[in-house]
């Protein structure tokens, strides 16, 4: 009786596994997509080509497109936003703290150009950067402007332009050479946008990068 229950506890956990692992070849497939010129516009069945699976295997895993996104998108940002956020904690300036996340990003976007296709893509077709760093964008907004540190009043004024403004800066960076101070230029203008004086912008737009805290062994995308 004791080796049935083993037996089919293994079996259940060997299916687990296997379902663990077609799910993550399908995300998988879906960012490489996602981060060519052209993967705005993959299909279900783009997608199940590049994983080698059949359409029927794929809505055993996502009921759509819609839901894949939701998935790659959290799989995409979740590691690198906690590594961004765990890298401006400790500065005291929130104004600071706007400016360095931008520019972590827009460094990524150099240094990873299919991560960049990769954002434009998803957030063409859901929300900008996905659910996770846009509530975490209007709470930065939210925790400087109880500072005292912004001119506006509505955090998710200070997220929209912010969100806004550097996706339309990941596109330029993608479609065309930029200076090596973009990067700083687009932080500058949205912290005027934000109510920071120009002179103070710059300034806060130029000071040292903080080094980005490792990603987790575990990140693969």
């Amino acid at each position: 009786m004791a080796d049935g229950r083993s037996d089919k506890s293994r079996r259940l956990e060997l299916g687990r596994q296997r379902r663990a692992r077609t799910r993550a070849k399908v995300i998988a497939a879906a960012f490489e997509l996602f981060g060519e010129e052209q993967g705005l516009y993959s299909r279900i069945e783009d997608v199940s080509q590049r994983a080698g699976i059949t359409r029927a295997t794929f809505y055993e895993h996502f009921s759509g497109m819609a839901e894949l996104r939701e998935a790659v998108t959290y799989e995409v940002t979740h590691d690198f936003l906690t590594a961004v956020s765990h890298s401006i904690q400790a500065l005291p300036d929130p104004r600071e703290r706007i400016s360095v996340a931008i520019r972590l990003y827009l460094d990524r976007v150099r240094k990873v150009s299919g991560w960049g296709r990769s954002m434009i893509n998803l957030s063409a077709n859901g929300i900008i950067f996905g659910a996770e760093t846009f509530r975490e964008a209007e709470q930065t907004v939210a925790h400087a402007i109880a500072a005292g540190q912004l001119s506006i009043t509505d955090p998710a004024l200070g997220r929209d332009a912010i969100l806004g403004t550097t996706i339309a800066a990941i596109s330029t960076m993608l479609r065309e050479e930029r200076g090596a101070d973009y990067p700083e230029a687009v932080v500058a203008m949205i912290l005027v946008g934000l109510g920071v004086p120009p002179g103070d912008a710059g300034e806060i737009a130029r000071r040292p990068l903080p080094e980005l805290v490792p990603l987790p062994p575990a990140q693969s995308i």
